[in-house]
């Protein structure tokens, strides 16, 4: 069970990334130097060093005002396609090696696929439509929304990770479902 647990956890936080690259990391960085829920290893125990914090906090905060201005939001997805992506790596690899004996390397890529998706999902499809609904009025209280979500998911992923799994577990259905109906109405057409 632990196993799958830290799975599950190590999904939530590289999922969390791909919305704000370092909600989850700081999260994480956070519990493991201030509780006994996480014991990061070497080297992801450089995530609890106070440099390390106070850098998390400075760019946190960057990305955080710049996601809430029209037009800079856009520039900042475009450089956050390579942080984010980056950050679920290491958010992912971090919290499963905390549990598991997974491959560094495996972790690394899992992270990255993971958080790579949900950003890409953000950034080129969300992001866009809420701009072009809203004419970019949308776009202030959908980042406020990202961020609460990603926080909400990084300390869900640490203190209940089964949840998240169960969360990932439908999110898959719903998925497959949407996917099969839309297959079934373009084989009609």
């Amino acid at each position: 069970m632990e196993l799958l647990t830290g799975i599950f956890s190590a999904f939530g936080l590289s999922a969390s990334a791909g919305l704000n690259a370092y909600i989850p990391l700081l999260v994480v960085s956070l519990v493991a130097k201030f509780t006994d829920l996480i014991e990061l290893q070497s080297p992801w125990d450089t995530l609890t060093s106070w440099w390390v914090i106070g850098v998390l906090v400075v760019l946190g905060a960057i990305e955080f005002f710049a996601d809430k201005v029209p037009a800079v939001n856009h520039i900042n997805d475009v450089i956050q396609t390579f942080i984010r992506p980056a950050a679920g790596a290491i958010a992912f690899a971090a919290s499963a090696n905390v549990i598991t004996e997974i491959s560094p390397i495996v972790s690394l890529i899992a992270g990255l696929l993971v958080a790579g998706s949900v950003h890409t999902v953000k950034a080129a499809a969300v992001r866009p439509a809420i701009t072009a609904t809203t004419g970019g009025l949308g776009n202030t209280p959908v980042s406020i929304a990202e961020d609460m979500l990603s926080i909400f998911m990084s300390i869900l992923a640490i203190l209940l990770p089964l949840f998240v799994g169960i969360f990932f577990i439908l999110i898959l259905i719903i998925f497959i479902r949407w996917w099969s109906k839309r297959s079934a109405a373009n084989v009609q057409v």
